[in-house]
């Protein structure tokens, strides 16, 4: 088969579409043969180097993708998949190449109404939003969400799934034209973090309380605001280090406020645990998707071979929602 190899760490020229061996499913994997990936911003780290997929995962980039099942490895019999379903499907690595081999619990059915290729934009960021804002977060009905990066693919599923699940949305975006967009999917208040401090706008659109959760994807250098910005009993959920890995924590703000703060990865999960986030995303998400209430945003669709200019078009940030690649 043929997959987008990193050569060395560096820019998006050390991308290459090459021939590489084929996956072999190992037990209790399905073979895909790969129609569509997406672009995360993950991808980006592994090409620079600081981000290597975790031990036994596919060294070719990408976390999801759609396609069709190819082969049933051993032990898969009782998976509920058969070869020639349409699928989308998490993966830890392995989704720029014509085919991967992934766990069986790691697929997911594409869900009535949404294209092959729009599916590939699925799998990442309704896991992530997912499990972080819901399981982690345990955003409820009435509450108040902050989204860091609103017009990211995790920020415009984000938008749109906490509205659907009956909570307030303020979101944070760099540009009039992303905020405009994220108004469009939902979001109740929206804030251009380069022209206006964050943490007092969220206080003023709040009434002084604050928001119950936040998603961060900043890291060190929002964690000051973002503690400021949490209403009491507040919960922070910090999913990426874009502003560095570390900084000062306020332990008595905290302690008054009775706060909490969650770091969390997806991409190095056990199987186990991927498999249980990807169950409940099938039951709670996938019906929101299949009456409309939420919809995968594709910025623009590419050719997989095509992958360095999808990357440099995501470090550009001159997209609104997900990049997709297609073969």
């Amino acid at each position: 088969m043929h997959a987008i190899v990193i050569s060395e760490p560096g820019d998006p020229d050390v991308l290459s579409w090459e021939e590489v061996p084929d996956p072999v499913p190992a037990s209790g994997e399905v073979l895909v043969d790969i129609a569509a990936s997406a672009v995360n911003r993950a991808d980006i780290n592994q090409r620079q180097g600081s981000y290597p997929p975790p031990p036994g995962a596919p060294e070719y980039p990408g976390l999801e993708c759609s396609g069709r099942v190819a082969a049933l490895g051993p032990d898969t019999e009782d998976s509920g998949w058969s070869v020639g379903d349409e699928v989308c499907v998490l993966l830890s690595g392995g989704g720029y190449a014509e085919r991967v081999a992934v766990p069986a619990g790691q697929l997911l059915p594409i869900p009535r109404g949404v294209s092959l290729a729009e599916a590939a934009a699925l799998p990442e960021v309704a896991c992530t939003v997912w499990s972080n804002v819901f399981m982690v977060g345990a955003l409820r009905p009435g509450e108040t969400l902050l989204v860091h990066g609103g017009g990211s693919g995790i920020g415009t599923f984000a938008i749109q799934l906490a509205r659907a699940r009956g909570a307030r949305v303020i979101t944070t975006a760099g540009s009039e034209e992303k905020l405009a967009r994220c108004r469009e999917l939902g979001a109740d208040v929206t804030i251009n973090y380069r022209e206006e401090e964050f943490a007092t706008r969220v206080k003023e659109e709040t009434g002084g309380a604050g928001a119950d959760v936040i998603l961060d994807i900043m890291g060190g250098s929002y964690l000051e605001s973002n503690v400021r910005s949490l209403a009491v009993n507040g919960r922070l959920v910090i999913i990426g280090l874009m502003g560095g890995r570390s900084a000062e924590l306020d332990l008595g703000r905290m302690l008054v406020k009775r706060l909490s703060v969650h770091a969390t990865t997806l991409r190095a999960r056990p199987t186990e645990e991927k498999a249980a986030i990807v169950s409940e995303v099938v039951e709670h998400v996938w019906p929101l998707l299949e009456k409309g209430a939420i919809r995968p945003i594709v910025d623009r669709t590419m050719e997989l071979p095509d992958a360095a200019e999808a990357h440099r078009i995501m470090e550009s940030s001159a997209h609104v929602g997900k990049i997709v690649l297609t073969r």
